[in-house]
């Protein structure tokens, strides 16, 4: 039988020192988050606490599911409304004023971390610098100190539907023939894979081979240029200022030309953002519009911290994974590698056969989803 809820929006304030404003609208110092707590028609000790970098998850199929199911739910956005200028870093602090907010006014004993999506990394990132911080200044070397934070950990995660980091995520999705980042139209034909000289799918290992060290050198390209340019300004006194720059061509996964590669119940020739082709120079890739310190920060692909693998392998805590059998944005081995990264044995990985990323006209997916979170939740002494 379902449950009835509440939707309660919530406003959780902070005060931050910070360098220069990098949001609209608002007090320089002080960090304002939108967020919406489910509270269904029956107590409980447990809440999960979603949040993904730049939100947009409040209306989800799952989020609504767990509420009719029975379990709370808050569901948080992060200080950034795009990713533009997003500091991961700052998204800690973010995804920690939530946890608090939770286990303090609000009065939950127990908090879960549900990681959907990008939220998967930050979940991971924030629970391993909970448990032991460790960074004390974003790449750029600008605030804030996590190590400083105070951040409380949370109880256990749950990874559904999660990849392994923005900045390997984007690495992968890169396209790799762009060989002049002020006039994306000068490619290399051989890596073009929607160039009429790309070789076709199913692609052999040879291509892949060079086509993903080709995809980590244009990112290394990129990360480079981005320092000598915040040396620049901070050697002509304009310490404080920022770049913002466009990356184009970021939807050139050979993943979704060819089916074959890390294999599940995707279709070809798309992902979950449309006509791939279409998307790799669209105005809503990954890393379309950014600056110098968020490239860094959260694209970079030696540099962003984000890094689901290695926090994983770093936390205590009990970790739910689910994989959607039919994602077409994040494959099998996303969630394959992120649990062998998980150093301790509670750790479990489940598959949805035939459900897409968000679970879209599926309810009987979603719900299939929600009661293997709930049996989870309940084994583990949680309240679902």
């Amino acid at each position: 039988m379902p449950h009835s809820y509440s939707r309660t929006p919530i406003l959780i304030l902070f005060e931050e020192k910070q360098l220069f404003k990098e949001t609209y609208g608002g007090e320089i110092d002080r960090v304002a988050l939108s967020a919406h707590w489910l509270k269904p028609d029956r107590p409980s000790d447990t809440v999960v606490v979603f949040m993904h970098p730049v939100g947009g998850q409040m209306y989800l199929p799952m989020i609504n599911a767990f509420a009719r199911a029975g379990t709370h739910v808050i569901v948080s956005d992060s200080r950034y409304r795009a990713d533009h200028a997003l500091i991961m870093e700052k998204v800690v602090l973010d995804l920690a004023a939530v946890v608090r907010e939770a286990r303090g006014r609000l009065g939950y004993r127990h908090v879960i971390l549900g990681g959907w999506s990008g939220g998967g990394s930050l979940s991971l990132t924030f629970q391993a610098e909970a448990e032991a911080p460790t960074i004390t200044a974003t790449p750029a070397g600008d605030p804030p100190s996590l190590v400083d934070a105070g951040l409380v950990p949370a109880d256990a995660v749950m990874l559904l539907a999660a990849h392994r980091a923005r900045h390997l995520t984007l690495t992968e999705w890169m396209d790799p023939s762009i060989i002049d980042e002020a006039d994306p139209d000068r490619r290399d034909p051989a890596l073009d894979l929607y160039g009429p000289e790309a070789p076709t799918p199913p692609y052999d290992t040879d291509f892949l081979a060079r086509y993903r060290a080709a995809q980590v050198a244009r990112n290394q390209r990129i990360t480079v240029w981005v320092k000598e340019r915040l040396a620049r300004l901070r050697a002509a006194g304009r310490g404080g200022e920022e770049h913002a720059f466009t990356v184009h061509g970021t939807m050139a996964d050979p993943r979704w030309l060819d089916p074959s590669i890390d294999p599940n119940g995707r279709k070809p020739n798309w992902c979950y953002l449309g006509d791939p082709r279409i998307v790799n120079n669209g105005p809503v890739g990954l890393a379309r519009f950014t600056t110098l310190r968020s490239w860094l920060s959260q694209w970079s692909y030696d540099d962003a911290r984000g890094d689901g693998l290695a926090a994983a392998a770093r936390i205590s805590v009990p970790v739910l994974l689910i994989s959607n059998g039919a994602d077409d944005a994040c494959t099998p081995d996303q969630a394959e590698s992120l649990f062998a990264a998980i150093r301790h044995d509670d750790r479990e990985l489940h598959v949805i056969d035939g459900a897409n990323h968000y679970y879209f006209g599926q309810p009987d997916k979603v719900a299939e989803a929600v009661a293997l979170c709930q049996d989870w939740m309940r084994r583990h002494g949680f309240d679902a």
